[in-house]
């Protein structure tokens, strides 16, 4: 009679043993006839169970014990998987502790538990402590760019519940008073947030706000045993990254690929683990995951919605986590939070740790002669773009940092000229040159295109679409582009999405027409810096990237700025402050910044 307490696989190792499904059995009750029609066990079987056995939990274990011996490969995860079907996620649990107790091996989708817990455990925190211990500092684009040890330099971003700042959004606020308005957020401790540990945490906060510094930042504090001391396994995902592997069709399978060293052959506990999302706005698919209702044939997508389903911890840009949030109305142990950048205390400690001594006083008075570069201060990718470029001019140029436009400019330009370029000439000398023209369009080009197809990263092949001669022209967009290795091959990416928008936008001012602006859907991240572009005076670097399509007729650019603002009535009302002022969209609204 042993085979009715333990099924047997071919390779004689325990799936089920007979204490879990005693367990079971009594947890399931009066909804074992549910749950065996989930588990595809046929109404003639159910209805045989129900004559034989008199009390609920008989029946449920006889279904249990017919369901092993049917089914040809049964596993602990397509059981879950039936109760999920049922929303009895307190059985879940129950699952969870049964097969901690039974004295039987845990079993998920197929896997073997022949690597202890804790011990997987403890090598996912040596990877994190030696991986993540440094993060390559968000400055403009330096091909061996400074990596910031985060355990003892990191500096606390403010952190406020994200329905204020949500609430806001539906008016349009100046930038130089985005850091007053910072201030009056009730701030919350890091401490606060990530000390309790609660089912789902979304974070939002727009690019380059340091969402990213953040999460990397819990790694390693869940590796020194700092947060979330309940949770035994944590895994980190980016999404740019996840874009590559659409046909993958369950999370063990996505957690293999990351982490395979480290899992091969391990049963995941859900209810012990966490998964860390970042980028949420670059998956490819976010339209699908975000709407249910829409049809997607690419499993990764249900990959993804699963993963609703455990502990797990979202970041992305504004617009895409104020998206993603509808889909927990029903989550009470839910916290949305957003990430408001460096606040003036901030700033200061950015430019004391991280700027050398002898620069530290040109950026300062930069900093306090300029109240839109101090504004722009509290994103730590503006502020630390800054610094580089102040520190190594030496000079306070008010001009520079105007605009939001300007900054990127000051950036873009800045890099072509230290990294790319490697001489000793001036901007505008550099600029008089066409074939240095031709090389800005081509990178731009190349962004717009990879930005109009969704794309964040792409493969050899398509990177051979752009430029010829390949092999021999790749290193010259290194800087611009880099080169990620893994052990499946080498990809492609954008240093930074906001450079990639920036450089699309250059390229949508120089060879589209404002209706082929406008009629592109891909393009409304961009039309901020667009319409930025149209303030080309000759005091500023934006002269430099507005004339490098000679086939576009001068007389046609006037006309892209009105053309864009008067297709929306909000923006048509700050007309005269698109040249001056920066902007930037918050959600679908627009906010001035």
């Amino acid at each position: 009679m042993s085979q009715l307490f333990t099924h047997l696989k071919k390779d004689g190792t325990n799936v089920f043993s007979q204490a879990f499904i005693l367990k079971f059995s009594d947890s399931v009750g009066v909804d074992w006839r549910t749950l065996g029609r989930w588990l595809n066990i046929g109404e003639n079987y159910l209805d045989m169970i129900d004559k034989d056995n008199s009390k609920s939990d008989e029946k449920a274990y006889s279904m249990l014990t017919k369901w092993l011996q049917i089914s040809c490969n049964p596993t602990l995860n397509e059981l879950i998987t039936a109760l999920k079907e049922m929303k009895r996620m307190d059985l879940i649990r129950k699952v969870d502790e049964f097969t901690k107790t039974s004295n039987s091996p845990e079993i998920s989708c197929g896997f073997f538990a022949n690597k202890d817990l804790s011990k997987l455990s403890a090598e996912l925190k040596q990877f994190y402590l030696k991986y993540y211990g440094k993060i390559s500092e968000l400055q403009p684009l330096l091909k061996a760019p400074a990596n910031v040890d985060l355990m003892n330099k990191f500096v606390d971003l403010c952190i406020v519940d994200a329905a204020k700042p949500q609430m806001d959004a539906v008016f349009s606020v100046e930038r130089k008073e985005f850091l007053k308005k910072q201030m009056s957020y009730t701030p919350i401790s890091y401490s606060k947030v990530f000390m309790q540990e609660k089912s789902v945490i979304l974070i939002s906060g727009i690019a380059g706000i340091g969402k990213t510094w953040l999460l990397r930042k819990c790694l390693l504090d869940w590796s020194n045993d700092l947060i979330w001391k309940n949770i035994e396994l944590v895994f980190y995902f980016e999404c740019r990254r996840i874009n590559q592997y659409e046909n993958i069709s369950n999370i063990n399978d996505l957690i293999s690929i990351f982490y395979k060293d480290i899992t091969s052959n391990f049963n995941i506990s859900i209810h012990t683990t966490l998964f860390i999302i970042d980028g949420l706005d670059e998956f490819k698919f976010f339209n699908e995951l975000s709407n249910p209702e829409l049809k997607c044939n690419y499993p990764i997508v249900n990959v993804l919605a699963e993963i609703q389903s455990y502990k797990h911890l979202v970041a992305g840009r504004v617009y895409a986590i104020d998206q993603y949030q509808s889909l927990y109305t029903d989550r009470s142990d839910k916290l949305t939070i957003q990430i408001m950048g460096f606040n003036e205390n901030g700033i200061t400690n950015y430019v004391e740790s991280h700027v050398m001594e002898e620069n530290k006083e040109i950026v300062k008075a930069t900093l306090k002669e300029s109240p839109i570069a101090k504004a722009m201060a509290s994103v730590p990718f503006y502020l630390s773009s800054m610094c580089k470029i102040i520190s190594n001019t030496k000079t306070i140029n008010k001009n520079s940092f105007l605009t939001m436009t300007d900054l990127y400019a000051n950036i873009f330009l800045y890099f072509l000229q230290k990294h790319i370029i490697k001489n000793n000439k001036m901007i505008y000398q550099i600029m008089e040159n066409d074939s240095n023209k031709k090389y800005i369009l081509n990178i731009c080009k190349i962004a717009f295109e990879l930005l109009v197809e969704n794309k964040v990263i792409f493969s050899k092949e398509e990177f051979q679409t752009f430029v010829n001669d390949f092999d021999k022209n790749e290193g010259n967009f290194f800087g611009f582009i880099e080169k990620i290795e893994t052990d499946l091959g080498c990809y492609y990416q954008f240093a930074h999405l906001t450079i990639m928008e920036f450089c699309s936008s250059v390229y949508a001012y120089n060879c589209l027409s404002s209706d082929e602006i406008m009629t592109n859907k891909k393009l409304e991240s961009c039309l901020s810096m667009i319409c930025g572009l149209s303030n080309a005076s000759q005091n500023s670097f934006i002269k430099f990237l507005v004339n490098l399509n000679p086939l576009k007729r001068s007389y046609e650019k006037p006309t892209l700025l009105y053309s864009i603002l008067g297709t929306n009535n909000q923006a048509s009302q700050h007309s005269q402050a698109w040249g001056s002022k920066p902007y930037t969209f918050y959600g679908s609204k627009y906010l001035l910044i």
